[in-house]
């Protein structure tokens, strides 16, 4: 595959991957609440990833062509997203509960604070997994962009250069959502205000799109 071919799909690759929605929307609510990013954009790209793997395996053209597989999933996906999106809208009408609990766990020992954050990761991470890998606009996007990209005549295989295109743009999207993330904590961070009003914006997009694909899924 040569670099004109792969230049021309990160361009395109990077105007989806910058398009806002419901990644960017946990990227930035993560971004906000935690201390790093990097357990919730490990979570959005892990879900990604499985459906590189999906598609590496030839699986994507089957799964896209299955009316009632791309329903379940899209219900799935329409219904988490309504579900996180309500749980964000909560916590940002809370914003007094991060302090209570910071002062609650000033007694707790290191141990058990310690045991305490990695479990809180591990969660934010699996959302992370759920908000990508419950989203079958993802798959169409190995189903619809990829194959434009793939010349049998170059002589790579066509896995190979699906697992090339995919390992592209999973670093494109690794960098835009970590750099989401880290603005929206250094940015607002210090500006409690804004921070709520971005969060309840975060809260909405999440609540919006699931509303969304579940119409598409069910008029469709």
């Amino acid at each position: 595959m040569d670099t004109t071919t792969l230049a021309a799909f990160l361009a395109v690759d990077l105007l989806l991957v910058f398009t806002p929605g419901a990644d960017w929307a946990y990227a930035i609510s993560a971004g906000l609440r935690g201390r790093s990013v990097v357990p919730a954009v490990t979570g959005l790209i892990a879900g990604h990833a499985a459906y590189a793997l999906v598609a590496v395996a030839g699986l994507a053209m089957l799964v896209a062509n299955s009316p009632a597989t791309l329903t379940v999933l899209t219900v799935a996906g329409a219904g988490y997203l309504l579900w996180l999106g309500w749980g964000v809208l909560r916590q940002s009408a809370a914003p007094a509960a991060a302090g209570e609990s910071a002062a609650a766990g000033e007694g707790v020992a290191a141990g058990e604070s310690g045991e305490r954050t990695d479990a809180s990761r591990v969660r934010v991470m699996l959302k992370g997994v759920g908000i990508s890998g419950l989203n079958p606009k993802a798959l169409l996007l190995y189903f619809s962009l990829f194959p434009q990209f793939i010349d049998p005549a170059t002589g790579w295989p066509p896995a190979a250069q699906t697992g090339l295109l995919s390992t592209v743009h999973l670093t494109a999207c690794a960098v835009v959502y970590l750099a989401v993330g880290v603005l929206a904590r250094t940015v607002l961070s210090t500006r409690p205000s804004a921070a709520r009003i971005v969060t309840r914006v975060s809260g909405t997009m999440m609540i919006a799109i699931g509303a969304l694909l579940l119409v598409e899924s069910l008029i469709g």
